[in-house]
């Protein structure tokens, strides 16, 4: 019997559809799992949707960080192998955590602070000097990721923060803020390899360089040093799949973010190298062990 892979989503992408085509062209038995449209027993393995039953490797694709968070919690639970695993997506789901990885590795990073009030996140702020960056410590795209260049800034961003319904906004994650060329590193890791690598431009009127926020991609081969950073970094937060953020400075890399349900279309149509297909043969490698 073939070996099976089964892919959780909660919103089929570009992506998905990628590893669907390249699993089935592997020979797996492959199936697209809407983790939005069942509920489970967490006790009785039987609950769980048929085309889950007897996956080899599941790969947790889900746009929603809490969807394929505790979805992968569960399957854990019963004994699934998960890519990425739940604390992978826990840690590399949230900046801080993430943060506080990286600096324990040896990571070269931003040099980063918390506050967990209002009052002391405007008092660090006026005491470290602007610009700083402020970012919510659970999202992606870009959203809600602030430079903020005075006082009257602080006060406006804090203020909005206040009046979000979401205890996460109440813990300030504040990074320095590098100047650097108008551009960063996006690697894309799978298992122990750097499979590409590409730089991301900014549009003309942002600062960041988000691909959803208009910016644009070139592949880029990394050095030994470079790889060695990204590498180091994906282990940092426990390895799978994973994007590694970086800026360039005169020192070096700063990585500045991991993320777990990495988005790749970019990144393969950028550098010519089938992504999907380096998953699933890193799916496959997870089977035979």
């Amino acid at each position: 019997m073939a070996n099976s892979i089964s892919i959780l989503i909660d919103r089929l992408r570009w992506e998905e559809k990628a590893l669907y085509a390249s699993a089935v062209d592997a020979g797996l038995k492959a199936s697209l799992v809407d983790v939005k449209s069942h509920s489970m027993d967490i006790s009785d393995r039987s609950s769980l949707p048929e085309d889950l039953r007897g996956s080899d490797v599941v790969l947790q694709r889900c746009i929603s960080h809490y969807r394929g968070l505790y979805y992968s919690a569960v399957l854990e639970a019963f004994d699934y192998r998960v890519v990425n695993s739940f604390m992978t997506s826990m840690v590399s789901g949230n900046k801080l955590l993430t943060s506080l990885r990286l600096v324990k590795m040896g990571v070269p990073t931003p040099r980063t602070y918390v506050s967990f009030s209002d009052e002391s996140a405007l008092e660090f702020m006026e005491r470290h000097g602007y610009p700083i960056v402020m970012k919510p410590i659970v999202g992606s795209w870009g959203r809600m990721v602030v430079k903020v260049d005075d006082k009257d800034d602080a006060n406006t961003v804090v203020e909005f923060r206040r009046m979000i319904q979401d205890p996460t906004y109440q813990v300030y994650y504040l990074q320095e803020y590098v100047r650097r060329p108008p551009r960063d590193l996006r690697a894309v890791v799978v298992g122990d390899s750097v499979v590409a690598a590409e730089y991301r431009y900014q549009p003309p009127d942002d600062w960041r360089t988000n691909i959803a926020r208009g910016g644009r991609a070139e592949p880029v081969k990394l050095d030994a040093g470079d790889a060695e950073i990204v590498l180091k970094a994906a282990e940092a937060v426990g390895g799978g799949v994973l994007g590694v953020d970086a800026m360039e400075t005169e020192d070096g890399l700063l990585v500045h973010e991991v993320n777990s349900g990495v988005e790749f279309h970019g990144a393969s149509r950028a550098t010519g190298v089938d992504i999907a297909a380096k998953i699933v043969e890193y799916a496959r490698e997870i089977i035979r062990k």
